[in-house]
């Protein structure tokens, strides 16, 4: 079937919809920043692993970062190459199969090296072809990530190495480092992040073969200096020439490529704040906006902040947007529409798929969302529906 992108009529609610046009702009421009600059842009599954887009993602990249034993299999399994690990734990029931479905394996802490470095120096002894690459995670005690949620370096932080815990000789097995702290940042900020890690770490940086510079680098938002980014990461190739350079980012490959389409199920109002009920829930399918917190654009609708809408009267289409769990925190608000919203109406959440398909839960029972692909010819392929099966195999 096909359907009309503004107001996707015929599509029931609700359900995710990646848009394949916006999709490959994203990759287009992430496949020219890595041939530009001559690193490796890989796809994090944490943030994007709707498996069935698989075939498109590898028309422009060739290797994705995993963080658990089943994301490392979806990477050899559904992509078709071995993954880039890093996990803050490994376990001995998990890490075989990591071996078996992983290129590069990072280690966070010199005690999970030594735990595992004896499985891996056996499997490379009997895999001499196709060799795991070691790596550590490293800590430059610098972020500029405000939300203290999504901050790697925060003090007392549990992720990476601090360069006072390297040993002047690294491990034999070590390979590359791996650092990640950015959230949805500027090039600017990886210039700076750059300067704190070579100060703190450059002494190993020309023994090693690798760098990860981890994700958080969106590069495919509008006000993206990608310009800087290439010319500093041609910058730290020149300086690090045996360095091969890797950037893992998640948000960047899905940014602003689809909503999330919902329908009004009813309307009720207490003491002067109207809600529309949806048929999807913020705590269920949106979780991050009530995490980091954030709200959303929804399309033709005004976002007013706390004093304007406390300002509007009932008769100005401004509503709070409420979920459907019995979570009393279920809803954020409010938006001004420019219609009076009645049952049946649509609700599109805009850029609801980078994270959000990945980390949509069945509190109450309530169903995922459908998930689709948009196609360029306008058509709409159904990924997958939901139900009451997938919910009862969740909770035994």
């Amino acid at each position: 079937m096909k359907t009309d992108k503004l107001t996707y009529t015929g599509v029931p609610t609700p359900c995710y919809i990646v848009e394949e046009d916006l999709l490959r702009n994203n990759l287009q421009l992430i496949k020219s920043v890595a041939d530009r600059a001559g690193v490796e842009i890989i796809l994090a599954f944490k943030a994007f692993a709707l498996w069935k887009s698989f075939p498109i993602f590898r028309e422009y990249i060739s290797h994705t970062t995993a963080s658990s034993v089943n994301e490392a299999r979806l990477a050899f399994e559904e992509f078709g190459s071995r993954a880039h690990t890093y996990s803050p734990a490994y376990t001995e029931s998990d890490f075989n199969q990591i071996m078996e479905c992983s290129s590069h394996i990072t280690f966070n802490s010199l005690t999970q090296y030594e735990r595992f470095c004896g499985n891996v120096k056996q499997y490379n002894e009997q895999h001499a072809t196709t060799p795991i690459s070691c790596g550590l995670r490293v800590n430059p005690e610098y972020s500029e990530i405000e939300v203290d949620l999504y901050n790697p370096c925060a003090p007392g932080s549990r992720f990476g190495i601090m360069a006072s815990q390297l040993p002047e000789e690294l491990p034999d097995l070590i390979e590359g480092f791996h650092c990640h702290c950015h959230c949805e940042s500027s090039s600017y900020a990886l210039e700076r992040t750059l300067e704190h890690l070579e100060a703190k770490f450059g002494k190993w940086l020309p023994r090693l073969k690798w760098l990860n510079l981890g994700g958080g680098h969106l590069m495919t938002r509008k006000d993206y200096d990608v310009e800087h980014l290439i010319n500093l990461l041609q910058g730290l190739r020149s300086r690090y020439p045996n360095l091969s350079i890797i950037l893992e980012p998640g948000s960047a490959f899905a940014w602003q490529t689809g909503p999330l389409v919902a329908s009004v199920v009813d309307i009720v109002e207490n003491k002067g704040v109207r809600t529309a009920i949806l048929d999807v829930s913020f705590t269920c399918h949106m979780p991050d906006c009530l995490e980091m917190p954030y709200q959303p654009t929804v399309r033709g609708a005004e976002t007013l902040d706390f004093d304007a809408a406390n300002q509007a009267s009932l008769t100005d289409n401004v509503y709070r947007l409420g979920g459907n769990s019995c979570l009393s925190g279920d809803f954020m608000g409010s938006w001004r529409f420019d219609h009076e919203l009645k049952v049946g109406d649509k609700v599109i959440f805009e850029d609801m798929i980078h994270y959000t398909t990945v980390k949509t839960n069945m509190f109450n029972g309530i169903n995922h969302p459908s998930i689709a692909m948009l196609h360029t010819d306008g058509t709409i392929e159904y990924y997958r529906h939901f139900g009451y099966p997938d919910y009862r195999d969740r909770m035994c």
